[in-house]
């Protein structure tokens, strides 16, 4: 526990010392910021003329209310969420390699898989933290620009879902966490993301995103009823398997593979 603890306040005044911590910050306001300009555009189409290409992006949303406007919340975090999680995950990882401080870390009197456990546990609270935040921010956007169509009923069916699909987002920043140790930086583990992203894509496109874990957040975020893209209990078991795998699998590298 001793191990743990120590590892984790170093983990934690690398982060207080990073600016990319507060760039991901930003850029997590910034989107909801966006989407909110579309649903403004959308709810205005005068603006949208003037807009050109805006304008056509806004029809994105399916209605022009809180329940558009959720459900594309829910499709941002799915989306977005998968990339920036992915980032965050083979920063904390591959940064050890860029900075050239692997082999002082792995010197130290602290196990290994208390290491990794640490930056496990940074990872998810860094990544619960954007996703308070898109959370807050999108909300907040949606009632300054006067969305019509809320209510309580609404925000709780959205708030459940939303939970799930970051929930589910997060566990699987576990396999990027071993591609960026495996690659010994980030170039991989981000290639790797961008990759499971355009894949989980057209897999979802041709009714297998349930049985990709990857793409599983995604086909969660769309409007139930959705045809070919209902997902079933084993749907779940397949990201957490893959998520657990991730996890084993960084572990296990870290232990036992040659870090010089």
């Amino acid at each position: 526990m001793k191990n743990f603890t120590a590892a984790l306040v170093t983990e934690c005044m690398k982060l207080r010392r990073s600016k990319i911590f507060w760039i991901t910050i930003v850029f997590f306001i910034f989107v909801p910021l966006m989407m909110g300009l579309l649903m403004l555009v959308a709810q205005h189409p005068e603006i949208g003329e003037k807009l050109g290409l805006v304008g056509a992006k806004a029809k994105l949303f399916g209605e022009n209310n809180w329940e558009g406007y959720l459900t594309m919340l829910n499709q941002l975090v799915a989306t977005i969420g998968l990339i920036g999680f992915g980032f965050v995950t083979s920063w904390v990882f591959g940064r050890e390699y860029i900075d050239r401080t692997i082999t002082n870390i792995l010197c130290l009197p602290v196990s290994r898989t208390a290491i990794v456990t640490a930056k496990f546990s940074i990872v998810v609270l860094w990544c619960l933290l954007l996703v308070l935040i898109i959370l807050v921010a999108g909300i907040s956007i949606g009632y300054l620009i006067g969305i019509p169509g809320w209510s309580d009923q609404l925000f709780s069916q959205f708030f459940s879902k939303y939970i799930l699909i970051s929930g589910l987002t997060i566990l699987l920043s576990s396999p990027v966490a071993f591609i960026a140790s495996y690659g010994r930086g980030i170039i991989a583990a981000l290639a790797f993301v961008i990759l499971m992203l355009i894949m989980s894509q057209f897999i979802a496109l041709v009714g297998l995103g349930p049985y990709f874990p990857w793409a599983v957040p995604g086909v969660l975020s769309v409007p139930e009823g959705t045809e070919g893209m209902e997902l079933f209990y084993g749907s779940y078991l397949i990201v957490i398997i893959t998520s657990l795998a991730g996890f084993l699998g960084t572990i296990t590298w870290w232990r036992y593979a040659d870090q010089k």
